[in-house]
């Protein structure tokens, strides 16, 4: 009996710790490998930062299209643009052209 009340004692005397290392452990745990954790916040301003870089390069794309489309508009067409499109999109070339193929479209 005296033996089984020295054991209550001392569990009630460490029940503290022991709970607070347990707390410490299972937020630590989280902490780590969450959902919402450290390791996920980096992921995902990895990711944010590739398509913000994604964005800019689109946006750049973009403007360049408007500026071609601009040059095509009635008021303002561009001869030299027109012709080019007229070849590429008609198939036409003049005589003693030769078609040179790049790897890129």
């Amino acid at each position: 009996m005296k033996r089984l009340l020295e054991q209550r004692y001392v569990m009630r005397k460490n029940f503290v710790t022991l709970m607070g290392m347990g707390l410490f452990l299972y937020f630590s745990y989280h902490l780590v490998q969450g959902e919402r954790s450290y390791m996920r916040y980096i992921s995902l301003t990895q990711s944010v930062q590739t398509l913000e870089q994604d964005t800019a390069h689109l946006q750049d794309q973009r403007k360049e299209l408007e500026a071609k489309v601009s040059m095509m508009r009635p008021g303002s067409i561009n001869r030299d643009l027109l012709e080019e499109r007229a070849r590429v999109v008609l198939g036409f070339r003049r005589e003693g052209e030769k078609d040179v193929l790049t790897g890129t479209n």
